[in-house]
């Protein structure tokens, strides 16, 4: 498909979207973000909030504007706004339905989803200057390949897509966020990520907390200029590391808790930033469940490393402080990570004297000890792969191939082909000690064997489809592969995946899979039968 008159595309662009064929690769490509002198524009720290004094606040519930059957339809429009994001300041960002972040969607495994996504986002990055296409991905669902995000199934301005999602699996904290072609990292930093709770019969019998105590947290950071608006530096295409630690869009907010257990639904939605997690006051966290649902058991850890996408369900047990005090979330920064004054906190919770529900306020022994995922052994597996990440000639490769290698095989190009049913062994290598790189699988949940032939990280010993692979580190990550069609696989350094850390696998099966390309975007206007407020 092809961008708006009032928005022609770049070489790069072009190359990206498949529009230029493979012998477009010989030529130059131009950067898009780049570092020069912007740093002399930087917000001084002195004008910037002090943390612990913005407060808390939860993204709101979108509600379905139709339901037929067994299928609830949402529609969500990528917007501009101007938001209040440091105190005094106006900020151009770019949100769902115009909120940073966007609204939470909440569904009921076994009732399908149909969401619009409107790209009604400007023809041009006011900065950039990039074409601003989109692809949202629903990171966490074994969506068909069509509704699944793929990087060059893009939306352009002016243009929408109806994205299937079916609700099948066990309950999870996914997120959905956009994929679009070279432009991740600049579209994510704009605003555009939310959260996505599925929820199952087991999730809602288990005596956990729920509802007002079931709090999402999405944590990114950024830098601003001293007009308040966003500052692009991704430092020679390895990462953008902010000053501002945001929580819900918020910097180091303030959260009144009540004296009981809270469940906080922990993503890292950052471009590159990685944290390590720990309470100023020495207490630990319970870890109750990981990107694809919950752990077996219930893993009492008093710190632990996330790495950017990853989801972690945590449970905090606040009835151990007095009334008045003061609980801080902080971050000893992993390696590799450009750290600042404030980087090193991120908000603060102050316990209050209120009353409240006691039910859902234990964690049991037992979550979900049953899980197939975790239940897979190494003798299961049929084949075992190497998956290698390496710079290579300034680009951020896998096994050699970027996502311009794979636009340019004709979208053929795939680094697995596991057959339907089929378990497999992938090694994920990272021999470098420059970087790290926390690797999606999408489609699949997998198990983490063992990190460096030793056994994962207690936080880590649930179902997961992103796993943190550190400085020369080699993990190994156990999955089945249900499904048909091809999906990618990427660095969730956003920017290490737009320069270009991405490829893909395909499983295969009797029949041919979908094509991640077969379903493609229409253009505004929307049909008057279709109008949520008409319905």
């Amino acid at each position: 498909m092809s961008a708006p008159q009032s928005a022609p595309l770049s070489r790069r662009d072009l190359l990206k979207a498949g529009v230029l064929g493979s012998a477009a690769l010989a030529f130059p490509l131009e950067r898009s973000v780049n570092a020069g002198s912007v740093l002399d524009a930087r917000m001084p720290a002195s004008k910037l909030p002090v943390p612990f004094t913005v407060p808390f606040a939860t993204p709101p519930v979108l509600a379905p504007y139709r339901s037929y059957g067994t299928t609830d339809h949402y529609r969500v429009e990528m917007k501009p706004l101007m938001a209040d994001v440091l105190p005094g300041f106006k900020t151009p960002l770019w949100g769902y339905n115009g909120l940073v972040p966007g609204p939470t969607i909440s569904v009921e495994q076994g009732r399908q989803a149909v969401v619009r996504h409107v790209n009604n986002l400007p023809a041009r990055h006011p900065v950039l200057k990039y074409a601003p296409w989109t692809s949202v991905h629903l990171h966490g669902s074994a969506s068909k390949p069509q509704y699944d995000g793929y990087a060059s199934d893009v939306t352009n301005p002016g243009q929408y897509k109806d994205y299937q999602y079916p609700n099948f699996q066990a309950a999870r904290t996914l997120w959905y966020h956009d994929h679009g072609v070279h432009h991740t990292a600049e579209n994510v930093l704009m605003g555009l990520a939310a959260q996505y709770h599925l929820h199952d019969p087991l999730e809602r019998s288990l005596p956990i907390p729920h509802g007002e105590f079931d709090v999402p947290l999405i944590v990114s950071d950024a830098m601003f200029r001293n007009d308040g608006s966003l500052l692009w530096n991704n430092n020679d295409e390895s990462g953008m590391y902010g000053d501002v630690i945001l929580v819900n869009g918020r910097p180091w907010p303030v959260m009144k808790v009540k004296r009981r257990k809270y469940r906080f639904r922990l993503l890292n939605a950052s471009i590159s930033r990685s944290y390590a997690w720990s309470l100023d006051s020495g207490e630990p966290f319970t870890v109750i469940a990981t990107d694809g649902g919950f752990m077996p058991s219930p893993q009492v850890v008093k710190s632990f490393r996330h790495g950017m996408a990853e989801r972690y369900e945590v449970v905090i047990d606040f009835s151990k402080y007095p009334v008045g005090r003061r609980v801080v979330l902080k971050n000893t920064s992993p390696k590799n990570n450009i750290n600042y004054t404030n980087t090193d906190k991120v908000m603060a919770f102050t316990v209050v004297g209120d009353d409240f529900d006691p039910t859902d306020n234990s964690v049991p022994d037992q979550l979900n000890p049953t899980n197939p995922v975790m239940a897979l052994q190494v003798s299961d597996a049929v084949a075992t792969r190497r998956i290698d990440l390496v710079r290579s000639n300034s680009k951020f490769t896998i096994n050699g191939h970027t996502w311009d290698d794979v636009v340019a095989s004709g979208h053929s190009l795939v680094e697995a082909s596991p057959h339907d049913g089929d378990v497999e062994l992938w090694e994920i290598r990272n021999l470098s000690g420059g970087w790290f790189h926390p690797t999606h699988i999408h489609l699949i949940d997998f198990k983490v064997v063992d990190r460096n032939g030793k056994p994962p990280m207690p936080h880590e010993l649930g179902p997961k489809d992103v796993v943190y692979v550190g400085e020369n580190e080699t993990v190994r990550v156990l999955a089945r592969f249900e499904g048909r069609g091809k999906y990618m696989i990427h660095c969730h350094n956003l920017v290490h995946e737009d320069h270009d850390m991405m490829s893909q696998f395909e499983v295969l099966g009797p029949e041919a899979g979908d094509d991640p390309l077969g379903d493609p975007c229409q253009s505004l206007p929307e049909p008057p039968d279709d109008d949520p407020v008409a319905g």
